[in-house]
Formats: C-alpha cells, sequence, structure tokens
C-alpha cells in the first residue's frame, strides 16, 4: 500500500464531486476515442484533465482577469520562478538521488505546493506539468490557506475549489460583499451555470497572513534529522525590527525593497473595468537575490505567451539572434530556415512583442535585485595600516544595513557574497589580487575545481559571506562539502531521525552549517597584505574594492549536473547564465602613495539610501 505521505488526499467533502467528475471525463473521452484518432483522444484527455485541476486549483492567469498590477508583479518574482528553476529542479533531484529517495517531497514542497497536492511526481521537467503547478509560489498557495500551520517547512494543504468559492486574504468581505451588491455595475455572476465574469462568492479573512509567521512557514527550514538548512524567520525574531512591530511585509511588500518606507494606496482589483475602493496596496513581486536564467518566453509567467506557444516551441526561438526585430528580418533571405511553429512572419513579429513585455519586466526585477541588495550588503571604512618598506597592509569594512535579518539570510550556504580586490602601481600592473573568478566562475575556494586539481592556487585572503555545509564522516572528522548530504559506502543512504536528542548538542550529529554571515547591522573587516617584493614601488597605487553577489556558486551546478537541466539546457549554459547574472554592488577605488604611512578612508561616502537616511545609520 502506497503511503500517503508525500501524497495528500483529495479532503472528504470534495470525493464525491472527484469520482462524479472522472466518471463524466471517462465516458466523454470513450466517445471522443470512437470518433476520433488515438492521439487526438490522448489530447483531449490532458485538456480535460487540466480543466478539472483548474476547478480544484485556480491559475494565477484566472486571477489575473481582476488584479492585473499584482500578476504582473509576481509573475516575475523569486515566488513565480520557485518551480521554473533549474538549478532547483536539478538540486532537489541530486538530493533525492543521493538519499536513495528518502528525502521524499521535502524540498519541492515548498516551491511546488500545488503540483504536491495533485499528487504529481516530484521530478519530472515542467512542460509535463499542470500549468498552475508551474507557477510555484502562485497566489492560491498564500490565499487559499485556512489554517496557522507554524515552521511546518511548507508541509499544508490548499483549500481545494474553484473561481467561486471563497479566497482568504487580510482584510475579510467588506469590499467583496459591496461589489457583489452591484452586479450590473461590475458585471459579475456568482452562479456556476451562469455566463459572464465569474468572481470569488466570499473573501475570508485570515488573520496569519498579515504576520511575519505566515513567511516563516517555509522560510524557516529544518529536515527532519535537525539539521537546520533556512533560518529566516528565526532570524528576524530576535531583532530591533521584530521588537518595533515590523513585519516581513513592510520591508517586502512596500514602496521600496528592503526598507520600511511604507505602502502604496491602490485599488485591489479591476473589475469588469471598475476599480474597487483604494486601500493598503502591497507588493507581490517579493524581490530577492535569484533571477531568471530560462527564455524569457517561459519566464516570467505570461498567460499571453502561454497561449501562442509551448514551452518546448518557445525554447526554438532565438532571442540573440533577433528574430521578430526590424534589423533581423528585413535582411534575411526568402529562403532562411526557422522551426515549424516559427516559419510565420507574422507569428515572429507576434512574439516579439511579447518578448519585449518580458525583458522589460525582467529588467524591472533586476534593477529591484540590485537595490535590495545594495541596502543589505554595504562597504564602511578602508583603514590603511601599514606603507612603508616593510609592505602594505589593509583592510576593509563591511556591513549589514538591515535591522531585520542577517546577511546574506535564507539560503545562505548557496550565496555567493564576496569582495573583489586589486592592488595596481601607475602603469596599471596589477599587483595583489582576492576575489577574482577560474575559468568556471567560481572564487578560488576549496569547492573551485581549479583550486582542487592544482591548476589555481587557494585564495588565502577571500572574504565571503557564503556559509558552507559541514559534514561528518563516518570514521570522524569534518569536510565542506557543496551538498549537506553525506557521502556514503552504504547502497542505501538513507535519511533518518537522529536517535538522540539535538536539544542537548545544538546540531544533528552528520552535518552542520558554519554561518559567515553578518548579524544584523553587525561588521566584519576583510584583511590583506603585501609584502616588500610584490610592490613594484612605481606609485601612485590604486586600491579598488568591488563588493558582488551571485545567486548561487558554480560549484553547485558541477555537483548536480549528474541528473541533468531542465529546457535541454547544459551545464555550461547554466553555468554562464549564472555568471553572466552576477552583480557589482559597490565599486570604489582610492589611492596611496608608496611608503605614504596610516591613512583611513570612507567608503560609504556618496551612498544615498533611503534605508541609512531613515534610520540615522548611515556612515559618517
Amino acid at each position: 500500500m502506497k503511503s500517503n505521505l508525500f501524497r495528500p488526499s483529495v479532503p472528504p467533502p470534495y470525493k464525491p464531486i472527484v469520482w462524479f467528475s472522472l466518471a463524466l471525463t471517462f465516458l466523454g473521452l470513450t466517445a471522443l476515442a470512437a470518433e476520433n484518432k488515438p492521439g487526438e483522444a490522448v489530447n483531449a484527455f490532458e485538456e480535460h484533465k487540466k480543466l478539472f485541476a483548474e476547478n480544484r486549483f485556480p491559475s494565477a492567469a484566472t486571477c489575473r482577469t481582476c488584479h492585473p498590477d499584482h500578476y504582473r508583479e509576481w509573475s516575475v518574482s523569486p515566488h513565480a520562478y520557485a518551480q521554473m528553476s533549474p538549478v532547483f529542479n536539478s538540486m532537489h533531484a541530486t538530493i533525492v538521488k543521493q538519499t536513495a529517495g528518502s528525502n521524499g517531497d521535502f524540498c519541492i514542497r515548498c516551491h511546488n505546493q500545488v503540483g504536491m497536492n495533485m499528487g504529481e511526481s516530484i521530478f519530472m521537467k515542467n512542460e509535463d506539468r499542470h500549468p498552475t503547478s508551474r507557477e510555484g509560489i502562485t497566489c492560491i498557495v498564500c490565499h487559499r490557506l485556512k489554517n496557522a500551520y507554524g515552521k511546518v517547512s511548507g508541509r499544508y494543504n490548499l483549500v481545494e475549489g474553484d473561481l467561486l468559492d471563497p479566497v482568504y486574504g487580510p482584510k475579510g468581505n467588506e469590499e467583496l460583499a459591496r461589489v457583489l451588491s452591484e452586479p450590473e455595475k461590475y458585471r459579475v455572476v456568482t452562479e456556476r451555470d451562469k455566463a459572464g465574469r465569474k468572481i470569488h462568492t466570499e473573501a475570508k479573512k485570515f488573520f496569519q497572513l498579515s504576520q511575519s509567521s505566515f513567511c516563516g512557514t517555509c522560510h524557516d527550514v529544518t529536515l527532519m534529522n535537525g539539521f537546520r538548512l533556512e533560518e529566516a524567520f528565526s532570524e528576524f525574531k530576535n531583532t530591533p525590527s521584530a521588537k518595533r512591530g515590523e513585519t516581513c511585509h513592510d520591508c517586502h511588500m512596500g514602496k521600496q525593497p528592503g526598507v520600511n518606507a511604507g505602502y502604496d494606496t491602490a485599488p485591489a482589483a479591476f473589475v469588469g473595468g471598475v476599480p474597487t475602493k483604494p486601500r493598503k496596496r502591497t507588493n507581490h513581486m517579493f524581490i530577492g537575490p535569484d533571477y531568471s536564467i530560462i527564455h524569457p518566453g517561459i519566464f516570467p509567467h505570461n498567460s499571453d505567451a502561454a497561449e501562442m506557444a509551448s514551452i518546448s516551441e518557445w525554447l526554438q526561438f532565438d532571442v540573440k539572434a533577433g528574430w521578430g526585430t526590424d534589423d533581423f528580418e528585413d535582411n534575411i533571405d526568402d529562403d532562411h530556415p526557422f522551426p515549424e511553429r516559427w516559419e510565420s512572419y507574422d507569428d515572429r513579429l507576434d512574439a516579439r512583442e511579447i518578448l519585449d513585455q518580458q525583458l522589460k519586466l525582467l529588467g524591472e526585477a533586476q534593477a529591484a535585485r540590485e537595490e535590495i541588495l545594495r541596502v543589505a550588503f554595504r562597504l564602511g571604512k578602508l583603514k590603511v595600516t601599514r606603507n612603508n618598506s616593510r609592505g602594505l597592509k589593509f583592510k576593509v569594512e563591511v556591513r549589514n544595513g538591515t535591522d531585520g535579518h542577517g546577511a546574506p539570510t535564507g539560503f545562505d550556504a548557496e550565496r555567493l557574497i564576496w569582495l573583489h580586490v586589486t592592488v595596481t602601481d601607475k602603469n596599471g600592473k596589477v599587483l595583489f589580487q582576492s576575489g577574482d573568478l577560474d575559468p568556471n566562475g567560481d572564487v578560488r575556494d576549496l569547492h573551485s575545481s581549479y583550486v582542487h586539481n592544482g591548476e589555481l592556487p587557494l585564495d588565502k585572503y577571500l572574504f565571503n559571506l557564503q556559509s558552507k555545509f559541514i559534514t561528518r564522516n563516518n570514521r570522524g572528522g569534518e569536510r565542506e562539502q557543496v551538498l549537506a548530504v553525506n557521502y556514503s559506502p552504504d547502497p542505501l543512504p538513507f535519511i533518518r531521525p537522529e536517535t538522540f536528542s539535538t536539544i542537548f548538542t545544538g546540531q544533528p550529529g552528520a552535518a552542520r552549517k558554519h554561518k559567515q554571515g553578518l548579524p544584523p547591522l553587525g561588521n566584519r573587516w576583510a584583511d590583506y597584505r603585501l609584502r616588500p617584493k610584490e610592490l613594484s614601488g612605481e606609485g601612485p597605487y590604486q586600491i579598488r574594492v568591488r563588493f558582488k553577489a551571485a545567486m548561487v556558486p558554480v560549484n553547485l551546478i558541477t555537483e548536480i549536473k549528474v541528473v541533468g537541466f531542465d529546457y535541454n539546457m547544459s551545464p555550461r549554459q547554466v553555468a554562464d547564465a549564472i555568471r553572466n547574472g552576477h552583480i557589482v554592488m559597490w565599486d570604489k577605488t582610492v589611492t596611496i602613495d608608496p611608503g605614504g604611512g596610516e591613512t583611513e578612508f570612507n567608503l560609504a561616502e556618496g551612498f544615498n539610501s533611503p534605508a541609512a537616511a531613515e534610520s540615522g545609520k548611515e556612515a559618517k
């Protein structure tokens, strides 16, 4: 008998509906199969299956009708990318493989609530998933919950139902009741068998939706063996921000990314083109350090793009070559080869129009990403502590600009945040460098393949805020590891609960995480030293400091490539896309003369963040 542990059952009230609908579907498809070719009958079955699932789990595209602004913000968010990410899918699959399946849906149930509630496979390509499942943390994941689950690492059931069934929100039913009382004005219907624009019949108030504890349901992740993978919510609970009564929403759903700058006031919906009453308007972009590395035809989510072409067809559209642009189309031969789906000139033009909108939205998300990272990660002072015949020594201060959590937070063991420091002489000759990348795009730490193979030296001055997974070997001792899964000679390396209480040790016996990040409003100094023989003596010298951020290190791709990547991407394509997403948060250069003695520079000068100005903590 198959366990229900990873396959939530259909709640009792819906079971009769489920079986009745399946019976009708079967009878209808039997008739179709008698009239059509086998392939057509199979396609019809898939369409019926999608329609049936839509009645249980409505898509964000359905919500877009009345909530276009919310949809646009969400569509490019890390929440919307949660299931689309090829890196996540391969990492999840690698962990499942390395644990002989005993990890189950532990990772994917936070990234794909709908798919797990539907009983989808824990590993399959996204094109084969239901459209709502592909939406990851979609509308109904937050607005079809009625119970406060607490910190359960994403383990909860969604309330099933179609668009007419109640939704759960922060305000309750007052405004919706007003709209329903004026059906002629808003042109809506609430009967299933009546034609017209359908609308929710009730909006129930869910108290936890406005609380930080709601975010903690997925943003505190603890494995069953006690391993604390993510601690964003736990960090937040002990901060000055929490003591002031602020919430996660204040900084991550307000006017400005990463800053408690208040909220916009705007209608929550446009029903039949008529706006509802203005109210507190939260931003649903939820921007963070992640960014898309997949084809812009399939992300951001766009119902217009989905109607135009399938995922596999969009992957055939060559964006970089300029298909659909005047420059490209006016200069190709009449017999230029195209995939069958894109042979039509008009289709390529229509596709390019959609892609231009997609790329614009991705650009907005990138700007917001840079903004929130600059709020969190700041440069302070640069102190030259030795500059004489004995060489050059200096140190650079980095600071956490937030008081709401550590920096980085969340999945901090895969957040690469580092300093790239160079010292050059007056001729531009590089005398010293730390934080440079190997040919794969990794920093020169112990996880660099080039360092491991002895092809490049270890960067002993590397300053990196990335936490590290530490695993305990079978015969004692510990080692850094990219994934927190022990390599085991056992052919069945199961993940099991600890046999003793982890309260006494404070950590599970097999693995732990060595946190390297900065505490709220914390700071740390990076030290650098050049010996006399490394200095040319041809001054002035320039010390350039670049504070950089990456979504994940490339060495993670090396670790998970064994299972392959979705969308037919090769490991090199994934690695290059990640590297292309690196950003320079701060770039500062100071000039010193050889033998000039001790001196100090303020690298924070010119930093003009509203967060700093508001809190009075801007560097002086």
